[in-house]
């Protein structure tokens, strides 16, 4: 967006017309030079002070010089550019560089496991990376195995002498971010001209099993997407313009972020970075003062919870304000009067302090990445005076597939209609009972449109598996409304999305936590609107009765299973055996229910040949299920 042009073939549709016609008017640092692009907090004396910041003229022309940089290093269009690290200025420009010289941006981040940036490297062939300064070490776990490819590290900061001799060792080359950008001092390389198929990113994502997956994302992919959202904001009259300001601490190894950013860059937008700390989130938010805020569930759960803790201490009088206020607001947006029509008296009075609390100016707030509770999202309809939408979208989607409408109370609950720039329909299900042509249509959510990715990096065998005839299958289950807009039931496989954003497959859990000798069986269960797992175990009696009479712990087998102490036991089992097999973070489970009686038949449990029916499961355990998850989020004294 900042440097790169592409070209576009005439009269392929009225969204490719306009994109082409936007792109073909001049750069954003030709549109916008002065304009204030990317900003970070200046610590003075080891203090935040106030966000300072770089123009776009500037930022071009290190985009420029990290670009030849590359060049020169011998690294040429088509190559693998790894980016490593917390999202910062560096990060963005030197995407923007790999967009200008036709590199493959390629996001490296460990939370996909320990192994994660190893494999991404190596399946990859990264041979250049970008590395933020305190990254290095983790980097270096990688070697001897990613050094069959990699060949240059740039650190965002500095290199230490003992960094530089190890890597000097391997062959390498490391160099300090203000090394590397004099290598490519007096030299002036061409940029290639790209074409909209060309693939400018691929992002790796959690698979169902076993490693990452590559997601191929092209040129076109992105610039359409940002089209659809330029598209539906305008629509909604909330324009995003060059004065509009961003806080960018999502990952930006994640879609979701990335296309917000590029968004706002093609606007000749604002986007100031956070300091990488949650704690100091708010003090960054209150600093910054950002008109569009973007958040996963699991953010926005925080912020609600907040808000609830200060409203229930806030004493008798300003609880009944508050809740007056809120009670006659929500029912004027209920009749379909906007956010800041429904009742300006009480923003000023009662809900002004909320909006504060976010800086003062946001307009937008967006969640995504996983579903956001109905209560939240109507909560925060109300109090933060600020137009509140939910999207949907994959990866394999460019993130933007279905987004809600800003002054329509009835889609509370859905992410609403699709975006403009794709196909969608609903294929049925018929083992699950979901009929696509019934009165109320279910079934599988099918995607097609040029924000579809273009396949799974060097694993055809799984790009055939979801696309399917031009139509990538998702997988998640969707229920169409009378209003057009779309809600999330179910998923087609045994896979649970987290509040963060990360799959879990459960069978290839279940199958690791039934290596722990102590139990006969286990089923694991995730909400998507919780960041954890939790599951009910069936415990080995003779097993569980040895460990209570080694320990201490009196008590026939029923009585054991209630028994606080064996509960934690069996969780310090699977945690165990999770560390063992080198399980990801959140693929731990947190909280245990230890039922003396097995699954069965009789209780509908278990199909006739011993499968979990996992639907009545959850019917026959749900109430022991939302204890496990307040217990667990319960703060302790």
């Amino acid at each position: 967006m900042l440097v790169v042009n592409y070209r576009f073939k005439e009269g392929e549709s009225p969204i490719e017309d306009k994109m082409r016609e936007n792109h073909s008017k001049c750069l954003s640092v030709e549109k916008y030079p002065n304009n204030r692009m990317l900003g970070h907090r200046e610590i003075v004396n080891g203090e935040a002070g106030k966000y300072v910041w770089q123009t776009y003229k500037e930022v071009y022309d290190i985009v420029i010089k990290i670009g030849n940089s590359i060049r020169a290093c011998g690294v040429d269009e088509g190559a693998k550019c790894g980016i490593y690290g917390a999202n910062c200025a560096e990060w963005i420009m030197s995407m923007e560089a790999c967009n200008a010289h036709g590199l493959y941006c390629v996001p490296l981040y460990d939370t996909l496991g320990a192994d994660a940036v190893e494999f991404i490297i190596c399946h990859a062939e990264v041979s250049i990376a970008f590395v933020e300064e305190k990254k290095i070490p983790e980097l270096f776990k990688t070697f001897p195995n990613s050094t069959k490819y990699l060949r240059t590290i740039v650190s965002f900061g500095k290199v230490t002498p003992d960094q530089r001799e190890e890597v000097e060792k391997l062959g390498l080359a490391i160099y300090s971010w203000d090394e590397f950008l004099q290598l490519g001092q007096n030299k002036q390389f061409d940029l290639p001209e790209k074409k909209k198929t060309d693939i400018c990113t691929i992002m790796y994502t959690s698979g169902t099993t076993g490693d990452p997956k590559g997601v191929l994302i092209s040129n076109e992919s992105i610039v359409t997407l940002v089209s659809g959202v330029k598209c539906v904001l305008d629509t909604m009259n909330e324009h995003l313009t060059a004065k509009d300001v961003y806080l960018s601490y999502l990952p930006l190894a994640h879609i979701f972020d990335r296309v917000i950013e590029e968004f706002f860059i093609s606007q000749g937008a604002s986007i100031g970075f956070w300091r990488g700390d949650i704690k100091l989130l708010l003090e960054d938010i209150a600093e910054l003062k950002p008109t569009i805020f973007c958040a996963v569930p699991r953010v926005l759960d925080r912020v609600y919870s907040g808000l609830q803790q200060k409203i229930s201490s806030g004493g008798l009088l300003k609880k009944t304000m508050f809740n007056v206020a809120y009670s006659y607001k929500q029912s004027n947006m209920r009749k379909g009067q906007k956010t800041g029509e429904a009742a300006p008296i009480f923003d000023k009075i009662v809900f002004s302090k909320v909006k504060q609390g976010l800086g003062g100016r946001v307009r937008i707030i967006l969640s995504g990445a996983a579903p956001l509770a109905t209560h939240i999202e109507a909560f925060l309809r109300v109090v933060t005076c600020s137009v509140v939408l939910q999207g949907y979208g994959l990866t394999e989607s460019c993130a933007g597939t279905f987004v809600s409408l800003p002054h329509e109370f009835s889609m509370l609950g859905t992410v609403g209609p699709p975006v403009p720039n794709v196909d969608v329909c609903l294929e049925s299900v018929p083992e699950m009972g979901y009929d696509a042509l019934s009165d109320t249509p279910r079934g599988e959510i099918c995607i097609r449109g040029k924000t579809v990715f273009s396949g799974y990096y060097k694993r055809e065998d799984l790009t055939k598996e979801v696309l399917i005839d031009g139509w990538l299958h998702t997988g998640d289950i969707g229920e169409w409304q009378p209003d057009g807009a779309m809600k999330i039931i179910d998923r087609k496989k045994n896979i649970f999305k987290l509040s963060q954003g990360e799959y879990v497959a459960v069978e290839n859990l279940e199958n690791i936590c039934g290596l722990v000798p102590d139990i006969d069986s286990i089923w694991i269960y995730g909400n998507s609107f919780e960041s954890f797992l939790v599951a009910v175990v069936n415990p080995n009696k003779q097993a569980l009765e040895r460990w209570a009479e080694e320990n201490g712990v009196s008590g026939d087998f029923d009585s054991l299973c209630e028994n606080p102490l064996a509960k934690e036991y069996i969780l310090g089992e699977l945690t165990k055996v999770g560390k063992e097999k080198k399980l990801k973070g959140f693929e731990f489970v947190k909280g245990v229910h230890l039922d003396p009686v097995p699954f069965d038949m009789e209780r509908d449990l278990l199909t006739p040949t011993y499968k979990k029916k996992r639907p009545q499961l959850l019917k026959y355990y749900k109430d022991i299920i939302d204890n496990m998850y307040q217990t667990v989020n319960k703060p302790r004294a």
